[in-house]
């Protein structure tokens, strides 16, 4: 989605919530953000059921925390951490929670399973780089998405990644986003060492793949 674009679902989604319009302005965030936060699940679970459980969970606090949300972060910034949550939460959840809302809100296309190929057999190149990103932990993962893939701004990072309910101080958002990109950094150098391992780059190549 270009910039131009989401400012414009940004303020639709605020105006909607304005007039106090709050389940059009869920169905408009979920028409608009669905599938770029389902693909983010769905990368970080590796689970098709516990992609659709995490977010059935995510699409039951939107609604009920759209009336709390006070705009201090974009509603992008703010949805991806309730995604985050939903997913952390779904990780350590029993298995089969019922599904609460109905599997129409989901997005058809992000939520068809992909080849059954395990990532290691997969021979092209970029697939090959795309199994080490997938052989890291799910909140390693989540940080590479969430800053590669979808290109949020170190706050915004800062806002998803941090823990619990409470706003973060500026001071305290600037020393989580220092800390984050201390960890994105060395990320990319174990992928650097994993992709030198299998061959994917020569040794020294400064080249970055995440």
């Amino acid at each position: 989605m270009q910039l131009e674009e989401r400012e414009k679902l940004e303020q639709e989604i605020r105006e909607l919530c304005g007039r106090g319009e709050l389940a059009g302005a869920v169905e408009r965030a979920l028409e608009g953000y669905g599938q770029e936060i389902m693909r983010l699940m769905a990368s970080v679970l590796h689970d098709y059921e516990r992609s659709r459980d995490a977010f059935s969970l995510f699409s039951e606090n939107l609604l009920r925390g759209l009336s709390g949300f006070r705009w201090e972060s974009s509603f992008r910034t703010w949805a991806y951490r309730l995604a985050r949550n939903a997913c952390y939460q779904v990780m350590h959840a029993p298995a089969g929670r019922e599904q609460p809302v109905s599997m129409s809100a989901l997005p058809d296309e992000a939520m068809k399973p992909r080849s059954e190929t395990r990532p290691w057999q997969r021979t092209s190149v970029k697939e090959r780089f795309r199994a080490l990103r997938e052989s890291l932990d799910p909140q390693e993962r989540m940080l590479l998405l969430l800053r590669v893939d979808q290109r949020l701004s170190w706050e915004e990072v800062a806002r998803v990644m941090s823990e619990g309910e409470e706003d973060l101080t500026d001071a305290a958002l600037k020393r989580k986003a220092a800390a984050l990109r201390q960890q994105f950094q060395r990320i990319k150098t174990h992928l650097r060492s994993l992709a030198e391992e299998e061959g994917l780059i020569a040794s020294g190549d400064s080249t970055t793949h995440v």
